[in-house]
Parts: C-alpha cells; structure tokens; sequence
C-alpha cells in the first residue's frame, strides 16, 4: 500500500513537499513515481525514480520539482518550489514501473490521491 500525503493549499510561488509511505512491500527495488491529474484532464508523470536512482521528470517541471527517497524509510517524495497555477491537481504516487519507461504511467501500485491547489 502507498500513502500519499502533504498535499494543500498555497499561493502561486510556494513550496511543498509531498511524502509516499510505502507499506506491507519495500518499494527499494522498484520506480516509484508522483502522477498528477488536474480538473478536467488526463493523468501526467511529474517524475519518476528508479531503484539505482535515474531520475525523469515532465517538462512542464523540471527544474522546479525534486523526486526523491528513502529506502531506509520506504517512502519518496516531491519537493515542489515555485509553484504555478497550472501544478493545480490531484498527486498520485506510485511505484513498481511496468513498461520499459515510467511515461507510460503502467505502475503495479498506486496510492491515493493528495490534492495541491494553488492560488493567486
């Protein structure tokens, strides 16, 4: 089971940190990943990580959003900066990657959704 948490409400510029708590399986050996769904559209990877740590992130925030985890934790997160009107969705984490990319957003586990909503 996957845990997403740290969601909320912020103002167009702010930080925030989510937090995916793995239980009842380790994640250490797998991708673990955020997916975001805002109103009205489809699902988009924000990032992903793999189990030796490569990193990919969407366009849309690289350079602003930070993936990363504790295997000693099992848990991962998404450290968000400078938020923008448009990262205004439902964030998914979700782990074990079951096509050759995370892209594919085709993940064994999925946690609940956490909502972000950011304001002006």
């Amino acid at each position: 089971q996957l845990q997403a948490s740290g969601g909320g409400v912020v103002q167009a510029g702010d930080s925030l940190r989510l937090t995916c708590a793995a239980s009842r399986r380790t994640v250490r050996n797998y991708t673990v990943a955020w997916v975001r769904q805002a109103p009205g559209k489809g699902r988009e990877l924000v990032a992903a990580q793999s189990w030796s740590g490569t990193v990919d992130y969407s366009e849309s925030v690289k350079g602003r959003f930070t993936i990363s985890r504790d295997n000693t934790k099992n848990t991962a997160y998404l450290q968000m900066n400078n938020l923008k009107l448009e990262d205004t969705a439902v964030y998914y984490c979700a782990a074990q990657s079951l096509a050759g990319t995370p892209f594919a957003m085709q993940f064994g586990y999925w946690g609940q959704g956490t909502q972000v909503t950011v304001s002006s």
